[in-house]
């Protein structure tokens, strides 16, 4: 599909192919509007809906609060196995979040991921939609798992913001 676009007073024309193809440099999550973000050189290139730990408000703290770290972090791994259709996995807990969770005498948690909907759930994708229903992990859809494992690499920056 041939799109067009005004770039610096001229009519560029490209396919929607091509978007598909950018490298992704960073993925950026909102948790406030529920929201993940691909990006490419500071812009957003596709954007997915997301759900949250069951308790979206504020910094993972220690293992089994239900919050989703904040933060910058790195897509260090990918789990083709998952429980959860696939998954990408998050680097926490930092140096930053295990001294924070030493201080206080327990344990930062960890397997934070980016990732689908549980094996078997395809069908009752509306079930998870709009809520937070993770343990602390991003949650999307199949199909937005699919397309983000395609497009983001092992070692690519995360940033997790309220």
């Amino acid at each position: 599909m041939l799109r067009y676009c005004w770039l610096l007073g001229l009519c560029v024309a490209f396919t929607v192919n091509a978007v598909e193809s950018v490298q992704i440099d960073k993925v950026y999550v909102v948790k406030s509007k529920r929201q993940l973000h691909l990006m490419y050189k500071s812009q957003i290139v596709k954007s997915y809906a997301i759900g949250l730990g069951h308790q979206p408000t504020g910094h993972k703290q220690r293992q089994g609060d239900s919050r989703t770290p904040e933060g910058k972090y790195l897509i260090d791994y990918r789990n083709p196995a998952s429980q959860f259709h696939l998954s990408l996995h998050i680097n926490y807990p930092n140096k930053a979040d295990r001294k924070r969770a030493q201080a206080k005498g327990q344990s930062p948690g960890g397997e934070i991921f980016i990732h689908g909907l549980p094996n078997g759930m395809d069908d009752n994708e509306s079930l998870y939609r709009h809520r937070d229903w993770t343990d602390g992990c991003i949650a999307v859809s199949n199909a937005a798992i699919e397309d983000i494992w395609r497009r983001v690499k092992n070692g690519t920056p995360i940033e997790i913001v309220p």
